[in-house]
C-alpha cells in the first residue's frame, strides 16, 4: 500500500481488538473473521496494536502473525490500514518496526518510550531513529493520557520539524477544551491530529481531522455512518454526539472512574455491547475485564440513549 500523507489521514479508524479465549489466549481465527467485519463496515481505514489491542501483551511471533493477517486483507480489500509497533521498550518497538516494514503499510503507530519521561529531545531522537528504519513508511505518534510524556500543542512543530515523515498524533483533546483547540489550529500544520472517538463531530468541527475511534468498538458500521453524517448533517451529527456523550458519561465511565478497571476493558467492553464480532470478554493477564453479567442492563439502556448503533447495517 502507498505511503499514507497526513492529509490522507481522516474520518473514522477502527481498531482492531484481540479475539481472545477465556484464558486470554489469541484465537487468530476468529481474529481475522473480526477484520472482515471492520472491512465491511468500510471505514476510513484500520489500524492494529493500539492500546484495545494490548499490544504491550503480545510475544513477537504473536505480533508478526497478527500484523500479517491485518496486512494480507487490507491489501486485498484496497483498505488503508496502520500497524502499530508500539512498545513500552524503544529496542522493542524498533525491531518490529523492523520486521513489518516490507508489509508497506500506510503508516505505523508509536509511542514514546514509556519507563522514564523522555524530555523532547529525548523524543526527537527516538522518532528520528524510527523515522530511518521505517524507510518512507510515515509515522503516527500516539500521546495516550496515561503516558509518561505528555506533548503539548507546541511540541508537536518541534516535532514535525526535526521528523518529516511523522504525519499525525493520536492525542487526548484536554476534554474539548476551547483554549487547547486554538493551539490545535495553530500547530497541527503538516499534521492529522486525532481525538477521542466519542467527541468526533465537535472535534472535526473544532480542526481535529479524526479518530482512531473507541465508537467502532461498539459499532463500526454505526461509527462511520457517524463521521459521514458530520460532512452531510452536522447539526445531527453534533445531536448524536451529545447522547453519545450520556452514554458514555452514564454507562461506561464509571467502569473507570468508580470500578477502576483499565480503559481497554471498557474497549471491549462495547465490542461486546454491540455484537458485531466474537472478540471474547477477557483481556490478557494480569488486567481485569469487566463481567458480562453487565451487558444485558447496561445494552437495555444504551439501546435507548443511542439506538442508531445497535442496528443492523
Amino acid at each position: 500500500m502507498k505511503t499514507l500523507q497526513f492529509n490522507e489521514i481522516f474520518g473514522n479508524w477502527a481498531t482492531l481488538l484481540l479475539a481472545t479465549d477465556d484464558q486470554g489466549a489469541i484465537d487468530f481465527s476468529r481474529l481475522a473473521d473480526e477484520i472482515d467485519v471492520l472491512i465491511a463496515s468500510c471505514p476510513n481505514g484500520i489500524y492494529s496494536n493500539g492500546t484495545a489491542g494490548e499490544f504491550y501483551s503480545q510475544t513477537e511471533d504473536e505480533f508478526d502473525r497478527i500484523s500479517r493477517i491485518l496486512s494480507e486483507k487490507c491489501e486485498k480489500s484496497g483498505t488503508p490500514y496502520q500497524i502499530g509497533v508500539s512498545h513500552m521498550s524503544p529496542q522493542i518497538s524498533l525491531e518490529r518496526l523492523k520486521r513489518i516494514r516490507h508489509l508497506r503499510p500506510g503508516a505505523v503507530q508509536v509511542i514514546l518510550p514509556d519507563w522514564f519521561p523522555v524530555t523532547l529531545e529525548e523524543a526527537i531522537v527516538f522518532l528520528q531513529k524510527m523515522e530511518e528504519e521505517a524507510q518512507g513508511i510515515s509515522l503516527i505518534l500516539y500521546n495516550p493520557p496515561h503516558g509518561k510524556r505528555q506533548l503539548q500543542p507546541e511540541d508537536w512543530a518541534v516535532l514535525k520539524k526535526q521528523v518529516p515523515s511523522l504525519v499525525g498524533l493520536k492525542v487526548f483533546d484536554q476534554n474539548a477544551d476551547p483554549e487547547w483547540y486554538k493551539k490545535l489550529n495553530i500547530y497541527k500544520t503538516g499534521l492529522s491530529i486525532f481525538i477521542p472517538g466519542h467527541r468526533l463531530a465537535t472535534g472535526i468541527q473544532s480542526g481535529a481531522h479524526g479518530a482512531y475511534s473507541n465508537m467502532a468498538c461498539l459499532n463500526p458500521f454505526a461509527a462511520q455512518k457517524w463521521f459521514e453524517m458530520i460532512s452531510t448533517d452536522l447539526p445531527a451529527a453534533l445531536e448524536l454526539e451529545i447522547r453519545i456523550n450520556q452514554f458514555m458519561n452514564e454507562l461506561i465511565a464509571p467502569f473507570i472512574t468508580v470500578q477502576h478497571f483499565p480503559n481497554h476493558a471498557c474497549d471491549r467492553f462495547m465490542a461486546l455491547l454491540g455484537g458485531w464480532a466474537d472478540v471474547g470478554s477477557k483481556l490478557r493477564w494480569p488486567y481485569r475485564s469487566i463481567p458480562v453479567d453487565y451487558l444485558q442492563s447496561v445494552r437495555d439502556r444504551a439501546q435507548q440513549i443511542i439506538p442508531e448503533f445497535f442496528k443492523k447495517y
